[in-house]
C-alpha cells in the first residue's frame, strides 16, 4: 500500500501527504515504549509514510537517535525533518531558543550524528527573538550550500517572520499547528504561504488524541464530528484528516474545509487499542476512496498540488 503523494511548497520534494509525527515516542505523553515506537514507524514506512518528523530537544536528543535505529539500512525510505533551538534544562524545562548562526550549526552536527546520517532532508526552528531571523535562515542555508541539510523550514511564526525568512532563503515548508481545533493560520498565515509557494506541514490535526477517541472507548468524539462520520459511514479521525484536505470542499461542509499541503499524524494521536498497522491500513485505504468519483453521494478527490493556490 502507498499513501497519496504531494509536493511540499512550489517545486520542493514530494513526501507522503500524511506524515508521522515522533515527539510523543520520547516525552510529553506518557510512558514510552521503544518496541511500540519501533513497529509504529517500520508500519508507517511499510504503508508508504515518507515523512518523519523529530526535534533534537525531544527527549534532549532520545527521540532522535530512537529514529536512527528505525531508520538503519533504510534512511533512503525516510524524508526526515528536524526542529532545533529550543533550550532545556536538567529537571526537562523549557528555556527559551538560541538560532544562533554558531549554535544552528553545532546542533545540526550533533543530530546527524544521533540520527546516523549524513543529512537531514528539512531543518526548521522557531523565532529568536534575540536573533534577525535572517541570520538563523542564513546559517542553515550555508548547510544547504554544504549539503548538510536539503530544504529549509521554519515553525510558529508571524506572517512577517515568513516573509523576511523566504527572502534570505527559499522557505519550503511551514510548520504550525493546523486543524478542526486550531484554525488561526487561515487568516494570515495562509494567504502568506499561498502567495509565496511555501508548503505546511501541520501537526495537532486530531487535537492530540481529543478528536479520534484516543483511549479506545470513543470517549474523546465530538458530537458534531460523530453526526458527520455517521453521514458519510467513516470514521472519526478520517473524518479530521478529510477536513484538512484543499479538495474536499464539496465532500464536507464548508465550514470544514482548511487547507493544508500534508499532515502529521502524531504519535500520541494513536494511541488507540487498535495496532497501529491498521491505522496505517486504514488511513490508505481512506485516501484512496477520496480519489474515486463518489464519496457519500457527492463528488470528492485527491490531488497532488506543488503550493497552495494563489488567490485574489
Amino acid at each position: 500500500m502507498t499513501f497519496t503523494k504531494r509536493t511540499l511548497g512550489r517545486g520542493g520534494p514530494e513526501v507522503s501527504a500524511v506524515g508521522l509525527g515522533c515527539m510523543g515516542m520520547s516525552e510529553f505523553y506518557g510512558r514510552s515504549d521503544r518496541e511500540a515506537a519501533l513497529a509504529t514507524i517500520a508500519a508507517a514506512l511499510e504503508a508508504g509514510v515518507t515523512l518523519l518528523d523529530t526535534g533534537d530537544f525531544y527527549g534532549m536528543g532520545h527521540n532522535e537517535m530512537l529514529l536512527g535505529e528505525a531508520l538503519s539500512g533504510r534512511r533512503d525510505k525516510a524524508f526526515i525533518q528536524v526542529k532545533f533551538g529550543a533550550l532545556r534544562g536538567p529537571d526537562g524545562a523549557f528555556l527559551g531558543i538560541n538560532a544562533q548562526p554558531s549554535s544552528v550549526k553545532t546542533s545540526l552536527a550533533y543530530s546527524l550524528r544521533r540520527l546516523g546520517t549524513d543529512h537531514v532532508d528539512l531543518y526548521q526552528t522557531g523565532l529568536d527573538p534575540e536573533v534577525p531571523v535572517e541570520e538563523t535562515i542564513g546559517a542553515i542555508g550555508d548547510l544547504v550550500t554544504q549539503g548538510y541539510v536539503r530544504h529549509v523550514g521554519i515553525t510558529n511564526v508571524d506572517a512577517d517572520t515568513i516573509r523576511r525568512a523566504h527572502k534570505t532563503h527559499t522557505i519550503t515548508a511551514l510548520q504550525f499547528e493546523y486543524g478542526l481545533m486550531s484554525r488561526d493560520i487561515e487568516h494570515e498565515i495562509l494567504p502568506v504561504c499561498r502567495e509565496l509557494g511555501i508548503g505546511i506541514t501541520a501537526y495537532g490535526v486530531l487535537g492530540r488524541g481529543l478528536l479520534t477517541g484516543s483511549k479506545g472507548s470513543g470517549e474523546g468524539d465530538i458530537a458534531q464530528l460523530a453526526a458527520i462520520r455517521a453521514g458519510f459511514g467513516i470514521g472519526v479521525c478520517q473524518v479530521v484528516i478529510a477536513a484538512s484536505n484543499p479538495e474536499l470542499t464539496r465532500v464536507l461542509p464548508e465550514a470544514f474545509a482548511p487547507e493544508l499541503e500534508t499532515w502529521v499524524v502524531m504519535h500520541e494521536d494513536m494511541r488507540t487499542n487498535v495496532p497501529c498497522r491498521v491505522v496505517f491500513d486504514a488511513l490508505v485505504d481512506f485516501l484512496k476512496d477520496l480519489s474515486r468519483p463518489q464519496i457519500g453521494g457527492r463528488e470528492g478527490g485527491v490531488s497532488a498540488v506543488s503550493a497552495p493556490t494563489p488567490r485574489p
